[in-house]
C-alpha cells in the first residue's frame, strides 16, 4: 500500500507549491495547466518509484510487474489501445446524447490556457495512467494477494483492495463517483489477470483519460475545465460509461480466450511478492 500513499503525498507537496504560484488554484472543481501538471506528475514519480521497488522488495524482475509468465506484446498494447479509444469515443457521444446535462462542457474555445492544458495532457497525462496501472494492478493488486494462501481468495482479495485503493486515492466524496471508480478498478483488474499483462489496463486507461481531458479542454470554453468529486456531481448518469467500459472488458476477456487462467498472475505473485 505504500505506491499510493507516497502519490497522496506528492499530490499534497505539488499542490502546494502549485499555490504558491497561482493563487486562483484554490477552486477545487476547475483543473489549469499548472493543477494537471502537478497530478500528473505525482502519478508520474510514485509510478518510477514503484518499479524498483516492488522489484526489491518482491525479489522480481521489472518486467514481471508487466506481464507475466509471458512477455510483454507491445502488438497486444497497440490493438486493445484501439478498441480502448473506440469505446471512449462512444462512451463521451452516448453520455452527450443521453445525459448532456451531466457534461462539464460549455462550448469550443482556444486559448493560451487551451494549448497550454494540451500539451500538459500529450506530455504528462498517458505517463500519469501508465503509473497508476503499475502501482494498483502491478504492485498493490499482487502484493495483497500474496497475504494469503489459497489462490482463489488471494485473488479476490488482490482484486477487491487494489480496486478500494484506486477509488481512494482518487479523493471522490460522491457515493456514485466512488463506486464507478471501484468498478473502474475492478475492470482493468479483470483485464489484468485474463490477460496475463498490463496492456489491455494500460491501453484503456491511457486512451480514457487522454481522450477524455483532451476533449474536455477543447470544450471548456478557452478555459480551466472541470472535475466535480464532491457530494452531488455523480449520478445514474455513470452507468452509461460503465456499460462501455464493461464492453471492453468482454472484447479483452473472449480475445484472451482460454489462453489465460485466472490463477496465472495470483500463483506468480503468491510465489514471488513475499
Amino acid at each position: 500500500m505504500v505506491p499510493p500513499l507516497v502519490m497522496i503525498i506528492l499530490q499534497i507537496a505539488l499542490f502546494a507549491i502549485v499555490g504558491l504560484i497561482d493563487h486562483g488554484s484554490g477552486q477545487t472543481e476547475a483543473v489549469g495547466p499548472l493543477q494537471l501538471l502537478a497530478v500528473n506528475l505525482s502519478m508520474g514519480i510514485t509510478g518510477v518509484l514503484t518499479v524498483p521497488l516492488i522489484c526489491w522488495w518482491a525479489k522480481v524482475p521489472w518486467r514481471s510487474i508487466l506481464s507475466a509468465p509471458r512477455a510483454f506484446d507491445q502488438r497486444r498494447l497497440a490493438v486493445y489501445l484501439l478498441w480502448a479509444l473506440g469505446v471512449t469515443i462512444l462512451a463521451n457521444a452516448a453520455l452527450a446524447l443521453l445525459a448532456p446535462e451531466q457534461t462539464p462542457w460549455v462550448g469550443v474555445g482556444f486559448t493560451g490556457t487551451t494549448m497550454a492544458l494540451l500539451v500538459v495532457i500529450v506530455l504528462t497525462t498517458p505517463l500519469a495512467a501508465v503509473s497508476e496501472e503499475l502501482m494498483f494492478r502491478g504492485a498493490v493488486m499482487p502484493a495483497v494477494a500474496s497475504w494469503v494462501r489459497p489462490e482463489r481468495i488471494a485473488l479476490a482479495l488482490g482484486v477487491i483492495v487494489s480496486s478500494l485503493a484506486f477509488a481512494t486515492t482518487h479523493l471522490a466524496t460522491d457515493p456514485w463517483l466512488f463506486a464507478h471508480h471501484v468498478f473502474l478498478g475492478l475492470a482493468t483488474a479483470v483485464m489484468a489477470i485474463r490477460s496475463r499483462g498490463l496492456e489491455a489496463p494500460i491501453a484503456f486507461h491511457v486512451a480514457n483519460n487522454t481522450f477524455t481531458a483532451v476533449l474536455n479542454t477543447l470544450l471548456a470554453g478557452g478555459g480551466d475545465f472541470s472535475v466535480a468529486r464532491t457530494a452531488g456531481a455523480g449520478g445514474p448518469h455513470l452507468l452509461i460509461p460503465a456499460l462501455f467500459v464493461l464492453a471492453l472488458v468482454i472484447v479483452v476477456w473472449r480475445r484472451e480466450g482460454n489462453a489465460a487462467e485466472p490463477e496465472a498472475m495470483s500463483t506468480r505473485h503468491a510465489k514471488g511478492v513475499r
